[in-house]
């Protein structure tokens, strides 16, 4: 059963940790040798959204998009539990332990290596993103 679903994964998919470390590391060094690249992406933006990054994240959420059964969302009404069990944990429970775990990071993990006026902006910056979305 086990190596009948490993068939199934596709060579990119397999090693995906792989490739998200190297777009990490090229990207740290594209940074560091080529400064004007960052420079030049962050210049292009509209009303504070990054063109590129939009641009990117429509890229890798397009293939999940198209999966979507929108014949079964009809269907949603008639058994609305998921529906609830997602608003309670979007709504409820999630904007709280984000909250906590970036002040677990800003305060006591990372505490000697970011001031505490920087944490609070920090903090604060995160709160009201996530208050926004």
């Amino acid at each position: 059963m086990m190596k009948r679903q490993s068939e199934g994964i596709s060579f990119f998919q397999r090693y995906l940790t792989v490739w998200v470390l190297l777009c990490m590391v090229a990207g740290v060094l594209i940074g560091h040798f080529l400064p004007w690249v960052p420079r030049f992406l962050g210049k292009m933006q509209v009303a504070g959204i990054s063109i590129p990054i939009a641009v990117l994240i429509w890229i890798m959420i397009y293939p999940m998009m198209i999966k979507v059964d929108f014949q079964s969302i009809r269907e949603v009404g008639r058994n609305p539990k998921g529906l609830f069990v997602t608003w309670i944990t979007n709504w409820l429970i999630k904007p709280f332990t984000m909250y906590g775990l970036a002040y677990l990071f800003l305060f006591v993990v990372f505490r000697h290596f970011i001031a505490p006026e920087l944490a609070t902006q920090y903090l604060l910056s995160f709160n009201t993103i996530c208050t926004r979305n």
